[in-house]
């Protein structure tokens, strides 16, 4: 089902280069509870949205040939999206956590408590964990536990 856009676009929206469509929606739409806000699945492409995040996924070798090779920097080795994580902050880590174990997907690192310096004075804190989707992608799941002062 096709949902529509709750928000204006965001100024970024990364694509996905995956391996197969149905693959990345039974990771991203299934456990990660993002919806579809349009797709073209004949071309293996579908723009995913949660909570005001949004990627667009597309399988290679679907779009015209000559188009190809100006979205391909390198060899396609996985995992895809070497040295980048994508942080999606959601509301509650704990449920995703509990859907992805349930679907016997592994956990890349974590769950765990942390916090962060921001300024001289104060640091904020997450609840997070990384989880990989089908083609290797980094995901870093994160909920916010709010502002305290620094600790010493």
């Amino acid at each position: 089902m096709i949902a529509p856009r709750s928000q204006p676009r965001p100024a970024l929206v990364p694509e996905l280069n995956i391996t197969s469509l149905p693959a990345s929606l039974a990771f991203w739409r299934d456990l990660l509870g993002f919806r579809i806000l349009y797709d073209r699945p004949e071309q293996g492409f579908a723009a995913i949205e949660r909570d005001g995040v949004e990627f667009m996924l597309e399988e290679y070798d679907t779009g015209p040939a000559e188009r190809l090779g100006i979205w391909t920097t390198g060899a396609r080795e996985k995992p895809y999206g070497r040295g980048i994580n994508f942080e999606i902050t959601v509301k509650d880590v704990d449920m995703l956590l509990d859907a992805l174990r349930q679907a016997s997907w592994p956990i890349f690192f974590g769950p765990e408590e942390r916090w962060y310096r921001i300024d001289a004075s104060q640091e904020t804190g997450v609840h997070q964990f990384l989880v990989q989707d089908p083609d290797g992608y980094l995901l870093r799941l994160s909920q916010s536990l709010g502002r305290r002062p620094l600790a010493t």
